[in-house]
């Protein structure tokens, strides 16, 4: 027993376990990996929180924040007023129209610039999601085929959806009139 107990105290003794610090030489400590992730989420988070604990006191900086929510909406209201200029009064829609033709082909490719830079990353946010949920919805495309014929087969309509099969039991009580007790008290109701 001397010598393995010897052994033992080496690889496992003074509060070591060299097995532990060997492997952990080519393999991260799940635990201490774990720890760490969350200390740095932690500071993550406190940095962001900062951003928000500074008081918005000027009115700069509350007219910066409702000039940042303004291009979409802007935008898109405004498309709709040029849809209802042109309905109301097409002759003022036209003579403006026709200011915007003056515009020099320079200026709209800056315009083009800005507003592909302004939207274009929300933009790619969105279809890159829009072709996941696509390619999400073809996977499950041949189940729904599938399913859709299970139930086309069991429609009363479908021929044979009634059909008993083989069983004999089963196809002398599909036809056997079934013992109605509400029926059946009625009737003796009407009797009496």
């Amino acid at each position: 027993m001397g010598l393995i107990e010897r052994i033992l105290s080496v690889v496992f003794g003074g509060g070591r376990n060299v097995v532990a610090e060997t492997a952990e030489v080519f393999r991260e400590n799940a635990e201490a990996g774990a720890e760490r992730a969350a200390t740095v989420q932690g500071q993550a988070m406190r940095q962001f929180g900062q951003e928000f604990l500074v008081p918005r006191k000027g009115v700069f900086d509350r007219i910066m924040d409702g000039v940042n929510r303004l291009p979409r909406p802007a935008l898109a209201l405004g498309t709709l007023g040029l849809f209802v200029a042109a309905m109301v009064d097409p002759l003022w829609f036209a003579a403006r129209m026709q200011g915007i033709a003056l515009v020099p082909e320079p200026l709209w490719w800056l315009l083009g610039v800005i507003v592909s830079f302004y939207f274009g990353a929300r933009h790619q946010m969105k279809a890159q999601s829009f072709q996941k949920d696509i390619a999400a919805t073809m996977a499950r495309a041949p189940q729904v085929i599938e399913n859709i014929g299970k139930l086309r087969t069991m429609s009363a309509g479908s021929p044979g959806a009634a059909d008993p099969g083989p069983d004999a039991e089963l196809a002398v009580a599909a036809v056997r009139p079934e013992l109605n007790k509400a029926l059946e008290d009625w009737k003796a109701i009407r009797q009496a």
